[in-house]
């Protein structure tokens, strides 16, 4: 990270943000109603709650809708964009943040909840890998889904993520709404992000594609920031599918099955990101102990824990690394 993008990371820290407890929130709508009235740019008024530290609760005017088709057709909780009205957000924790997005598990099912969690695991060890990302606040839901004059409540771990527009601004930057191709990254941050991508294993992405993946402007570069982690290997949830952003099928069959998403870049960079990363596992791996308590399930912990420990057996070889990894690379160009 630069001096200057530090700098401008840690002024334009808010308090909703700066804080990684579990927040307690409420949500009250119709599910059935976000998936028939509300699309990209249509939303519907909502109010939600909202505990303070000092343990009083706080009411908001919010707007929502629901985003991204694979999850609205798939999803029992539809994940949902949200608008805090600035009249609402003004002297609360979310007055510089007033656009979230807001992630809960996809399923309601005994997962759940380690599901949604480890998806937030790989936002936190995103921050490790690069300067440039999403921040991100566990959240802890109530949420009334009301039908008709009545309403049936679930309790939900979940979080929100970071507006792209607040991101560029956090690293003075400027967001980049178009099309780009794989040539025009900075190279070794595209190496970084490809990689960090195979340590979860995750291929549902493409910054080609803008699938996943948003680009910023900043410090002279244009740099890829991903994002909806929920189909990697390391998540592996019961809906994941193998990406199809490609034109070829993937050589593989399973989410659980690391394969390297990145195009030709110099070996020296595929080297010099191997040592970063190696360098860096006792933090990334210190992410996922250090909310070793809020899995429901242990076996779902040392299952992640073991899946990360995999990744870092291939750094290890040199050999296996260049075969998984720049041998792979070579193919895409």
């Amino acid at each position: 990270m630069t001096a200057q993008s530090a700098q401008n990371d840690g002024e334009n820290s808010t308090q909703l943000f700066a804080d990684n407890d579990f927040l307690p929130i409420k949500f009250r709508y119709s599910k059935k109603q976000l998936k028939k009235e509300t699309n990209d740019s249509t939303y519907m008024n909502s109010v939600i709650s909202y505990e303070s530290k000092e343990g009083t609760w706080d009411t908001l005017d919010v707007e929502i809708r629901a985003r991204g088709n694979f999850r609205r057709k798939t999803c029992f909780f539809t994940p949902i964009k949200l608008k805090v009205k600035k009249s609402s957000a003004k002297g609360t924790i979310f007055q510089k943040n007033r656009k979230l997005k807001v992630v809960f598990p996809c399923l309601n099912e005994y997962t759940k909840d380690d599901n949604v969690l480890k998806e937030y695991l790989i936002y936190k060890m995103y921050e490790i890998a690069t300067p440039y990302h999403f921040k991100t606040r566990l959240i802890d839901v109530e949420f009334d889904d009301v039908k008709n004059k009545k309403s049936k409540s679930y309790q939900l771990k979940g979080f929100l993520i970071e507006d792209y527009d607040k991101v560029a601004k956090r690293l003075n930057g400027k967001t980049v709404k178009r099309a780009f191709y794989p040539q025009g990254y900075d190279d070794l941050f595209a190496v970084r992000n490809a990689m960090f991508q195979f340590m979860v294993g995750n291929t549902d992405f493409s910054p080609t594609y803008s699938h996943n993946s948003k680009v910023v402007f900043v410090d002279k570069k244009f740099v890829p920031i991903s994002y909806d982690f929920d189909m990697s290997g390391f998540v592996n949830t019961s809906y994941s599918l193998v990406s199809q952003t490609r034109r070829t099928e993937l050589p593989i069959e399973e989410v659980t099955e690391r394969y390297y998403m990145g195009y030709r870049r110099d070996m020296q960079l595929f080297e010099k990101v191997r040592l970063e990363f190696l360098n860096n596992k006792k933090e990334f791996l210190a992410v996922v102990d250090k909310h070793k308590s809020y899995f429901d399930s242990q076996k779902s912990y040392e299952t992640a824990r073991s899946y990360l420990m995999g990744f870092f057996e291939i750094l290890a070889d040199k050999s296996k690394f260049k075969k998984r990894t720049y041998d792979i690379a070579t193919k895409m160009n």
